[in-house]
């Protein structure tokens, strides 16, 4: 089947901000967009009552990426402007990319005006072996696949 085509397996994620990459991500979810349905209610000419549903306003969901912690602090920094109520400069147009195993970029979604509302830390104790992760979740003004 020569027109066949394969789907896309997606193995490294990085976070690029203002065309740099920030960081790579093992887990990302919340790219999307939906639209609001507005429900008019009209009666026709002959008298039947019929409920028109209308597309509304676009909205985009939040996008949350995690990962392993390691020493760059470079989300950090960025929640740390929206804390000390800096939300002008914290807005940033950036993209999620998608490689594959050969470290070859195969999609990437395009964010506008970007700010970082929440960073955490994955569960602590001591008696566990398993990796320390954090998560980043990011909300914006519309996204967009470019590839």
């Amino acid at each position: 089947m020569p027109d066949r085509t394969d789907p896309l397996i997606g193995y490294q994620f990085a976070l690029e901000v203002q065309g740099i990459i920030s960081g790579y991500f093992t887990d990302i979810s919340g790219i999307g967009s939906e639209q609001e349905v507005v429900e008019h209610k009209v009666t026709t000419p002959d008298g039947k009552d019929v409920i028109m549903k209308i597309p509304g306003r676009s909205k985009w969901g939040d996008i949350t990426l995690k990962r392993g912690v390691t020493n760059a602090l470079d989300c950090n920094a960025w929640r740390k402007m929206v804390e000390d109520g800096d939300i002008k400069g914290a807005r940033k147009n950036g993209s999620i990319i998608a490689f594959d195993v050969k470290f070859t970029e195969i999609a990437r979604w395009n964010f506008v005006n970007g700010w970082p509302s929440k960073y955490s830390f994955g569960n602590m104790s001591a008696g566990d072996s398993g990796v320390l992760t954090e998560e980043l979740t990011i909300v914006h003004e519309g996204i967009v696949r470019e590839k």
